[in-house]
C-alpha cells in the first residue's frame, strides 16, 4: 500500500489571525479544528505568533511576532555597543601614548 502524497492547505495571513483571535476569544482548539478543519499543531503555532499581548496602562498591543523582532533588535544592538565600547577603549589607549 502507498501512501498518497497529500499537500497540506495553504492559509493567508489574514486567516491566520483570524483563528489566533478566536482563539483569544474563547474558542477551543477542538472548536477550531472541527469548524475549519485545520491542525491542532497549526493553531497553537498561529496562537504563539499572532495573540496579541497587552504591555501596558495605555492600551498598547503587540503580538507575540513583535515582540520577538524586538528582541532581536535589542540583541543585535547590545551587541554593536559592545563593539563600540571596546573600540573606545582601543582609540582611548592610543590617544593617551601621544
Amino acid at each position: 500500500m502507498g501512501v498518497k502524497n497529500q499537500k497540506q492547505p495553504t492559509y493567508d495571513e489574514n486567516f491566520k489571525k483570524s483563528i489566533a483571535n478566536l482563539y483569544q476569544n474563547g474558542k477551543s482548539q477542538s472548536e477550531l479544528h472541527r469548524e475549519y478543519g485545520v491542525s491542532a499543531a497549526a493553531i497553537s503555532r498561529w496562537v504563539r505568533k499572532y495573540s496579541e499581548v497587552k504591555i501596558d496602562e495605555d492600551g498598547t498591543v503587540m503580538t507575540a511576532n513583535q515582540i520577538k523582532e524586538l528582541q532581536k533588535r535589542v540583541a543585535m544592538l547590545e551587541e554593536e555597543n559592545q563593539i563600540l565600547k571596546k573600540a573606545a577603549a582601543i582609540f582611548m589607549r592610543h590617544s593617551n601614548k601621544d
